[in-house]
C-alpha cells in the first residue's frame, strides 16, 4: 500500500472517532488502532499476511509528577507508523545528539515504514533537549520523538 494512502487511513481513523480499522486487499492486511478514553494504549500495526507479528504495547508509565512529552509544545512527533533509526546506517554516526543546535529542515532521524526510509526533519530551530525513542524501536503515529527548545 502506498504511504500516501496509509496516511489518509490514519487521518480517517483519527477524524472519525473509531477505535480500530482493519483492511485486507489481496495479500496486504492493515490494522490501525487508536486510544479511546478508558481503553488501554495499543500501537498501530502493519501486519503482512500470512505472517502477523504484533508488537506489545509499552507497559511503562511516566511518573505522575513528570510532565508528559506529548503535552510539551516543543516535541517533534512521528508523522507515521514505523521503526525509528537515529543514523543512516549501522556504522554511521547519529543525525543529531542531545545538546546539539538544529535548524529547520535538519534531518533528525529516519522512520522505516513498509520498507521505505523516510527522513524526519526538524520543524523548528533550537537546541535538541531530549531523544525520547530508542534505536530500532517501533513508533506510532503522533508519538513524541524529540524535544527541541
Amino acid at each position: 500500500m502506498e504511504l500516501r494512502k496509509l496516511k489518509q487511513l490514519i487521518q480517517l481513523v483519527q477524524a472519525s472517532g473509531i477505535a480500530e480499522l482493519e483492511i485486507s486487499a489481496g495479500s496486504e492486511q492493515i490494522r490501525i488502532t487508536r486510544t479511546v478514553a478508558g481503553t488501554p494504549t495499543v500501537p498501530a500495526q502493519l501486519l503482512p499476511a500470512p505472517l502477523a507479528v504484533v508488537a506489545p504495547a509499552s507497559a511503562t508509565a511516566a511518573p505522575a509528577a513528570a510532565p508528559s512529552p506529548s503535552a510539551n509544545p516543543n516535541t517533534v512527533k512521528s508523522p507515521m507508523v514505523g521503526s525509528f533509526y537515529r543514523r543512516p546506517s549501522p556504522q554511521a554516526s547519529a543525525f543529531v545528539e542531545v545538546g546539539q543546535p538544529v535548524k529547520v529542515g535538519d534531518t533528525l532521524c529516519i522512520i522505516e515504514a513498509m520498507k521505505l526510509m523516510n527522513e524526519i526533519e526538524a520543524d523548528r530551530a533550537g537546541v535538541l533537549k531530549a531523544i525520547l525513542v530508542e534505536e530500532g524501536q517501533p513508533v506510532e503515529f503522533g508519538e513524541p520523538l524529540f524535544v527541541i527548545e
